[in-house]
């Protein structure tokens, strides 16, 4: 069946389309129907049903006479460790950790907060917590010790499960002191911490709370999985850029289960025994889906990688990994790919490894820029697949479905929507828009399996983001439009649409035509405030490497790109020349908070921030330019 066929299966029976999918699955007990409407707007999966999540992502391969094959790989460029866990050493080693958690008390239901870097340690915790029907809340390693007290008092761990550090090129990352200090700060207080020592820097651990992750292990007994029904809460993942009240997305555990062996085999095309790699974190959504569960839950080989694109050491290290783990289907942000390219625009590293294995090269996070897709295709030899989706959603929305039929690629598209989801382009009245029109993506409900569910402890805040706005649909809070063959086009967030003397127009659409320059390397594109025409667009770019070039004649150039492109309508006049943009860990650019400052407007340093003083070469450029750059 081809992707139209599958699709339209999902459209013209929908119950009897998850309830085949979910055969996939191993249940305790099968659930008696797919789909459970709560009324007002609240759908849950497979509620009835009874299943448990290590298991499907462990044991069971292992039954199947598995358990000699390679589940994860760790890749750390910066302590020069490659080292491999079998499916079996990975059961004993996490029913261990659940044994020495049961042991202490930890119990379906309870939560457990998990603040680790990118060590298959990580992953084992998770898969501990899911093996007892705990519910995990994994924090990006390194966050600020107030944002993870607020995350503590919200999802009320019984216990943390923490590492005595993160590495970073050139330095070590002082997690257990910032541990420490989110406790003091926190009303909750968790009855006990684990920590991983690592050998980089041993922590000091606090008597009578601070357990040594290898210590409180020894001489306990291993458990088994527990099974729990199939709306019980996997985890608890708080979304990025989060201000204020946090904003915990809850995963339940069938749906999830569900969705993520599907869309490996569908999207992915990875079954059992495969080599996936994503290159990302276990603080986010990619490292959750497609870093630990996805590809164990199907059975294949994954990769935790502790590096960076550039700079650990070089600009090859994704293609040596690739090389040498073989891998068959590799997941990045464009941002990632965009750094290499700025660091080796002629590829020239690429040249050096053998990828012979690799199938496709999938892109999410970020919208893709066709200049960088094209960038990757000419040089790797592959389809570059983007594909679009959200914390809140858990797999992808829109996507190119290499195990279903691979399908003409449109550069600036993330193809089409996948089962499950029926997108609609509206108007601010809810009115569905005319193909190639701008408007605001929604999603009619239900939406599918292995979606949000909830928002922890805050279903009014849930309907109150995502439901209000337009009723019976899901608000994706993302601009964009469809193609008269359905192709999605997701042009910026709902707020990056800018109002130019009553045109409405998309950043993400001058951003692709600046990326074009054979000079630059990376851009953004914000709204400013303009007394005359409501808002002005203001371009920011990054050169390439080695590009020596005035910057004033590179932003007239590009000035007159956009007019060449876009139109005088888009009233495309300012631009500035900057090193660095600033981002989140996760690679997304943080354009709410640049307009904030070009606008004068106080604003919140973001949680997520990679380099907090990049910040100050963007208010010196806005300065230069005559806007505010301040205040702080």
């Amino acid at each position: 069946m081809g992707y139209k066929e599958v699709y339209g299966a999902w459209q013209s029976d929908p119950e009897a389309f998850w309830m085949k999918a979910a055969e996939a699955i191993d249940w305790a007990k099968p659930p008696s129907k797919a789909l459970f409407d709560k009324g007002d707007g609240m759908f849950e999966w497979f509620s009835d049903g009874m299943v448990n999540t290590c298991w499907n992502a462990v044991d069971r391969h292992v039954e199947a006479g598995r358990g000699d094959e390679i589940a994860i790989m760790h890749e750390s460029p910066i302590t020069h460790a490659t080292k491999g866990f079998t499916y079996r050493e990975l059961q004993a080693r996490v029913a261990s950790l659940a044994g020495a958690l049961r042991a202490r008390g930890i119990e379906k239901g309870d939560r457990v907060i998990i603040y680790m870097p990118m060590v298959p340690e990580a992953l084992e915790a998770m898969l501990a917590c899911a093996r007892l029907g705990a519910v995990h809340s994994v924090v990006f390693g390194g966050f600020a010790a107030n944002e993870l007290a607020v995350r503590i008092d919200d999802c009320t761990p019984k216990a943390i499960i923490a590492a005595s550090c993160g590495l970073e090129p050139g330095r070590v990352v002082h997690y257990k002191p910032l541990l420490d200090g989110a406790i003091e700060q926190a009303r909750h207080k968790p009855d006990f911490c684990v920590i991983f020592q690592r050998e980089q820097e041993v922590a000091k651990l606090v008597e009578g709370r601070d357990v040594s992750w290898h210590g409180f292990q020894y001489g306990v007994e291993p458990a088994d999985c527990v099974p729990v029904e199939g709306n019980h809460p996997c985890y608890i993942l708080y979304t990025s850029g989060t201000t204020g009240q946090p904003k915990g997305v809850v995963r339940s555990t069938a749906g999830h289960l569900v969705a993520l062996q599907w869309s490996m085999k569908n999207i992915y095309n990875i079954e059992a025994g495969d080599r996936f790699w994503a290159a990302s974190d276990v603080g986010w959504v990619v490292g959750h889906s497609y870093i630990c569960y996805g590809p164990l839950i199907a059975g294949a080989q994954t990769v935790v990688f502790e590096g960076k694109p550039i700079g650990t050491p070089h600009a090859g290290v994704f293609w040596r990994i690739i090389q040498n783990h073989r891998i068959k289907s590799f997941f990045t942000a464009p941002t990632a790919l965009r750094a290499i390219r700025r660091e080796d625009p002629e590829g020239e590293w690429i040249k050096r490894y053998k990828l012979h294995d690799l199938q496709a090269l999938f892109l999410a996070g970020e919208r893709a820029d066709p200049d960088t897709i094209k960038w990757a295709q000419k040089h790797l030899g592959v389809p570059v697949i983007d594909h679009w989706w959200q914390t809140e959603t858990g797999w992808g929305i829109a996507a190119n479905p290499m195990g279903i039929e691979e399908l003409p690629v449109k550069l600036g598209s993330p193809s089409v929507p996948m089962p499950g989801y029926d997108v609609r382009i509206l108007d601010e009245g809810g009115h569905e828009l005319p193909p190639d029109t701008l408007g605001a993506i929604a999603i009619k409900l239900p939406l599918p399996p292995g979606t949000l569910q909830t928002l922890w402890n805050a279903e009014a805040r849930y309907k109150k983001s995502y439901l209000t706005q337009f009723p019976g649909y899901y608000e994706t809070g993302d601009a964009g439009m469809k193609d008269k063959d359905g192709y999605l086009y997701i042009m910026s967030r709902t707020d990056d649409v800018i109002n130019v003397a009553g045109h409405r127009l998309s950043t993400g659409a001058m951003e692709e035509v600046l990326a074009s320059h054979p000079d630059v390397a990376e851009c953004a594109v914000i709204g400013v405030a303009d007394a005359l025409k409501g808002q002005m667009p203001l371009g920011f770019l990054c050169l390439s490497s080695g590009v020596n070039r005035p910057h004033d004649e590179i932003c007239k150039e590009t000035v007159k790109l956009v007019r060449d492109k876009i139109g005088p309508v888009a009233a495309f006049k300012l631009c500035t020349v900057v090193d660095r943009l600033p981002k989140t860990r996760s690679g997304k650019i943080l354009r709410a908070t640049m307009v904030k400052i070009a606008d004068g407007e106080s604003y919140k340093m973001p949680a997520t921030i990679d380099d907090p003083a990049i910040l100050d070469e963007i208010k010196r450029a806005l300065r230069a330019l005559g806007y505010a750059g301040e205040p702080g």
